[in-house]
């Protein structure tokens, strides 16, 4: 039998204190890893939609100024928070380029992605990617009659939305929108999952 020492006689003052007091070991606040966490949660299966909005025009006074650009993002951690009056959440990470857009522009857009649009949702998921302009190239929407945002065709719901409340959460933002028109464009077809880091088809 090997002598292995006890932990409590070789582990820092630190964690032998928070051991006695039957706390998580030092190092992360609630005491499991990013790794972990990441793993617990990669086994909840989320729906994917894409989050868009339009820049403002560089110039609002100016009727005749050029207007800002198309902004698109894949985003799974996206809800319905309530029915009256209708709210959904979407989660952003601080700092992004549409946390920061929609700081700014109260509307937006979101686009409910089917099963077989899994190119849409690699896409603007992309690091390091190409101007957003070029995203929407060769991409088939509509404009919102509010947000004036992208609707991507053959959705399977389309909904354009105002911000009512941000909070801040972490290294996320929680924006909080009004939903000021739902659509159910298209009844064919699952929707896009995401699931254990890949896309995925319903059943």
């Amino acid at each position: 039998m090997l002598n292995t020492p006890s932990l409590t006689a070789t582990a820092s003052p630190k964690l032998s204190a928070s051991l006695e007091q039957g706390g998580p070991p030092p190092g992360h606040a609630e005491g499991v890893s990013n790794d972990e966490f990441r793993a617990a949660m990669s086994r909840l299966a989320a729906g994917v939609v894409l989050v868009t909005a339009q820049e403002p025009p560089l110039d609002p006074d100016d009727p005749t100024a050029p207007g800002g650009e198309d902004v698109g993002m894949t985003a799974t951690a996206f809800m319905s928070v309530s029915l009256d009056p209708p709210l959904v959440l979407v989660s952003l990470r601080t700092g992004a380029r549409m946390d920061d857009l929609l700081d700014e522009q109260p509307l937006w857009a979101v686009s409910v992605l089917a099963e077989s649009q899994r190119h849409i949702a690699g896409r603007f998921a992309m690091k390091g990617r190409i101007s957003d302009r070029l995203l929407f190239e060769d991409l088939p929407y509509l404009r919102g009659e509010v947000s004036g945002a992208p609707l991507v065709g053959g959705a399977l719901a389309t909904l354009e939305c105002r911000t009512e409340q941000r909070v801040v959460a972490g290294d996320h933002t929680l924006v909080i929108g009004r939903v000021l028109t739902a659509r159910v464009p298209s009844a064919e077809g699952g929707p896009l999952m995401y699931f254990r880091g890949r896309y995925r088809q319903l059943g």
